[in-house]
């Protein structure tokens, strides 16, 4: 037989306490989870970003094209962080732009090192002395210009095509000029391996826009000139909005165009910004002054 002392004895009631409070806890937490088996909250990393088709876009727009998972869902939490908090907690408020941005996945169009922080709101270099433009200011410029689901896009400054992919899906024409060929030769790449159908990318002189598609009722400069260029002015249909950056090297005022019925232009400023110079034409004509 089994003899106890009386510290043994002491030892199983407590532990008989704690038994009984471990099993008291498992059925208050059992039904806890029953009754709330998912956390709620707009920012769960699990859940995948919703397409923006039907119910963001007019049916009539492009379809947009579908996109594969994303490596990890760290990278679906960071681009829903960005839309919320460094888009629509600050001015962005065009609700077909912020879809947009929430399911374009931006860490596709930056190199491989930086896909970590491809939705941190601050520019990014893409080789070639150029940049991706920070999420915000790609935002405000498409928010400007207002696009529709009939207009004919310029985006000047192609880059790496973040911009260009953007517009594509809120118009029915986009077409790109980017003046470094490599540049120019892999974002086509990358657009058409994401299945845009509706953009066209050619490497040129951005100074001198694309005539032969003009008029444009969107047109989208992302680098800076020290003036605004005559020939993007002509070709901006009547009732269009161009968005550009113009000053001096790496800071610059973002300037909104309006070609009224009459012809002329209505200037504003909007903001200080800082893009990368214009070059070809542009630089030319800065340099003889």
């Amino acid at each position: 037989m089994a003899i106890f002392s009386g510290q043994s004895v002491a030892w199983v009631v407590v532990l008989s306490v704690i038994g009984l409070a471990a099993s008291v806890f498992a059925v208050v937490a059992a039904t806890i989870i029953a009754r709330n088996p998912e956390p709620e909250g707009p920012l769960q990393a699990a859940a995948p970003a919703p397409p923006a088709k039907t119910d963001d876009l007019p049916p009539e727009l492009p379809q947009p094209p579908e996109f594969a998972p994303d490596e990890h869902p760290g990278l679906t939490l960071a681009r829903r962080q960005m839309v919320e908090l460094d888009l629509r907690g600050r001015d962005i408020v065009d609700q077909r732009v912020l879809a947009v941005m929430s399911r374009i996945p931006r860490h596709r169009f930056v190199p491989e090192a930086l896909r970590d922080v491809a939705y941190s709101d601050r520019a990014l270099p893409i080789g070639h002395g150029q940049t991706i433009s920070q999420p915000y200011i790609v935002a405000l410029m498409t928010q400007l210009v207002r696009p529709g689901p009939q207009s004919r896009a310029l985006d000047v400054g192609t880059g790496s095509g973040y911009q260009a992919a953007v517009l594509a899906e809120l118009c029915k024409e986009v077409y790109s000029i980017e003046i470094l060929e490599p540049l120019a030769d892999e974002a086509r790449r990358r657009l058409e391996s994401l299945g845009y159908k509706n953009i066209t990318v050619r490497c040129g002189d951005g100074y001198q826009g694309w005539p032969e598609k003009a008029p444009f009722d969107v047109i989208v400069v992302a680098a800076a000139p020290d003036h605004v260029p005559q020939p993007l002015v002509d070709q901006l249909a009547i009732g269009g909005r161009m968005v550009i950056p113009v000053g001096q090297t790496y800071y610059q005022t973002l300037l909104l165009l309006e070609k009224q019925a009459d012809g002329s232009v209505i200037r504003r400023s909007v903001a200080p910004v800082a893009f990368v110079p214009m070059t070809g034409q542009a630089q030319q004509k800065a340099e003889n002054q």
